[in-house]
């Protein structure tokens, strides 16, 4: 019996010891650049793209978003800022306007007829003659 826990012990203790973390990790495993900063035209970070931090503490970019109107409709919203494009989904439909433009704290994407201006919260709708005023909500 006091051989068995002994070996048991001795086990124990070798494989704790012998289990030691490498800092260098596995090579053949790309690197996520969502800590990669990105810029907007003016050589300065973004301010329109928002950060999200996972349960692990990674920090990641997150790109859909749903917005309300004022009459009460949603769309939902995806940014692809390496296509430097965005893409509106609402009534089953979805519109895919190109990045124009980033300025400060503002970015605007057209194509065509229709423009969005997106500032923080809030994002503007222009196609032609109709202004859709749009708000980031929580859901």
């Amino acid at each position: 019996m006091k051989k068995g826990l002994y070996g048991a012990a001795v086990l124990i203790a070798l494989s704790f010891s012998s289990c030691k973390k490498s800092e260098t990790g596995n090579k053949g495993v790309l690197k996520s650049d969502a800590n990669e900063k990105i810029v907007a035209d003016s050589s300065t970070a973004d301010p329109t793209i928002q950060y999200e931090t996972d349960v692990n503490g990674k920090k990641y970019i997150k790109t859909d978003f749903v917005y309300k109107a004022t009459d009460g409709s949603l769309a939902k919203v995806v940014f692809d800022y390496k296509e430097k494009t965005m893409s509106i989904r609402s009534n089953n439909k979805t519109f895919i306007l190109n990045k124009v433009e980033s300025k400060g704290n503002e970015t605007l994407y057209e194509k065509m007829d229709m423009k969005a201006t997106v500032k923080g919260d809030s994002l503007i709708l222009d196609q032609g003659n109709n202004i859709i005023e749009l708000v980031k909500t929580k859901i």
